[in-house]
C-alpha cells in the first residue's frame, strides 16, 4: 500500500507539472537565480516525467507501474543519450542568447558605463572570471564598436563536446546594417566559445575572436549544404555546374562512395576556350573521416582533397590538382582561394514539393 501511494503521488506531481506548462506558467529567469540553460534542463526533465505519466494514463497502465514508466522504457544508454542531447541544446541556447545581446554592449562607452552594461547583459551567460577580464580589457571583448554595422547574432557552425561538462562552439558573428536583407550581411567575424557547466548552469568560459571578413562584390549562397562563397566583381553572372565525385576502394574500380561536386563557372567560359572553374567537393562528415582513414581514394593523385571549411553536417574541399591543365584564369582562382572565400553556415533543408 505504501508503494502504491508513493507511485500515485509521483503521477499526480508529473501531471501537475504538465498542467503548469500547458497553462503558460512562467519559466525560470535570471532574476530568479537561474540562467536560461538551467531552465532548459529543468523544463526538459519536467516534460519527460509528465510525458511518461500521460502515456501511462492513455494506455491504462496502473499507477505503480506508471510511476516508473520513464525508467522502464529506457533502452540501455537511452537516458545518457537524452542527457547529452539536452546538454548540447543548453550550450547552443547560451551561445545564441549571447549573440543576441552583443548589440547591447557599446565597447566605446565610458569604462564605468561599460562595466555596468556588461554585468547586466553578459552576467548570466559568462563566467565571472571572463567577465572581469573583459571589463579590464574591453578591446578584447565582443560587442558593438560602431553604430553601424552592428552585431546581429551568432550563427553556430559546429558544436564539439570537449568533456562531460564542456563544449567548444565555433560560429560567426553576423554584422548587419539597415540596408541588408534578412539573409544578407555586411561582414562576418569568426568566434570560438567554450561553454562549461558550472554549478548546474552552462556558462561561457572562454572566447576567441577571429578577423572580420566582408563578402565579395559577388556571392554564391548555397543553402542546401550550408556555405557562402565570395567572388570578385568580374565573376558577376557566374553559373553553377553540378557534377559528382566518386570514391574508389584501394585496388578496386567500382565506386564505394559518391557525393556532389559543384563547379562555379566564370561568365567568360566558352567551350572553345574554357576558363578555370572553382570546384567544391561536398562530403558528409562520415565520408570525410573514411577518406582520411584511407578507406577509399579519389582520382590518381597521390594527395587527397584540401578542406576549405565545414559545418555540422558537411565538409567542403578543393579537389587535388584542380588546375593541373593551367587553363586561362587559373591564377585568378588561386588568388580567390587564398582569401578564404568559403564561409560555412547552417544548412537549410530544401522545401518539400
Amino acid at each position: 500500500m505504501k508503494q502504491l501511494h508513493s507511485a500515485l503521488l509521483a503521477v499526480i506531481v508529473a501531471l501537475s507539472l504538465s498542467g503548469c506548462a500547458a497553462t503558460g506558467a512562467p519559466a525560470l529567469s535570471p532574476e530568479n537565480g537561474e540562467t536560461s540553460s538551467a531552465a532548459l534542463h529543468q523544463a526538459a526533465a519536467d516534460k519527460e516525467q509528465a510525458r511518461g505519466a500521460e502515456d501511462a494514463a492513455d494506455q491504462g497502465i496502473g499507477p505503480a507501474r506508471a510511476a516508473n514508466r520513464v525508467h522502464e522504457t529506457d533502452a540501455p544508454g537511452a537516458s545518457a543519450h537524452r542527457q547529452k542531447t539536452g546538454d548540447e541544446e543548453a550550450a547552443r541556447a547560451v551561445v545564441e542568447e549571447f549573440g543576441r545581446r552583443l548589440k547591447m554592449i557599446s565597447l566605446l562607452a565610458p569604462r564605468e558605463v561599460l562595466g555596468t552594461s556588461m554585468r547586466e547583459e553578459y552576467g548570466d551567460l559568462v563566467s565571472p572570471e571572463l567577465l572581469e577580464r573583459w571589463q579590464q580589457d574591453p578591446a578584447n571583448a565582443p560587442g558593438r564598436t560602431v553604430s553601424s554595422p552592428w552585431p546581429d547574432r551568432i550563427e553556430i557552425v559546429t558544436v564539439t563536446r570537449r568533456a562531460d561538462d564542456s563544449f567548444e562552439v565555433q560560429g560567426e558573428i553576423i554584422l548587419k546594417t539597415s540596408q541588408d536583407t534578412e539573409q544578407g550581411f555586411s561582414a562576418k567575424r569568426a568566434i570560438t566559445l567554450v561553454v562549461t557547466r558550472t554549478g548546474g548552469r552552462w556558462l561561457i568560459t572562454e572566447v576567441t575572436l577571429g578577423d572580420y571578413v566582408a563578402p565579395g562584390p559577388v556571392t554564391y549562397i548555397n543553402g542546401e549544404y550550408g556555405f557562402v562563397f565570395s567572388l570578385p566583381e568580374s565573376w558577376q553572372g557566374y553559373t553553377i555546374v553540378t557534377d559528382t565525385w566518386e570514391g574508389l576502394p584501394v585496388g578496386g574500380s567500382e565506386p564505394v562512395e559518391t557525393g556532389p561536386l559543384l563547379r562555379i563557372r566564370h561568365p567568360g567560359w566558352r567551350a572553345e576556350a574554357p576558363r578555370q572553374d572553382i570546384s567544391i567537393m561536398v562530403f558528409t562528415l562520415s565520408q570525410w573521416e573514411a577518406l582520411q582513414a584511407g578507406e577509399f581514394h579519389i582520382g590518381a593523385a597521390p594527395i587527397g582533397p584540401t578542406e576549405l571549411g565545414r559545418n555540422d553536417e558537411y565538409v567542403f574541399a578543393l579537389p587535388a590538382r584542380y588546375n593541373y591543365a593551367f587553363p586561362e584564369g587559373y591564377e585568378e582562382v588561386e588568388e580567390i582561394l587564398a582569401g578564404s572565400p568559403l564561409q560555412p553556415r547552417k544548412p537549410v533543408p530544401a522545401p518539400r514539393p
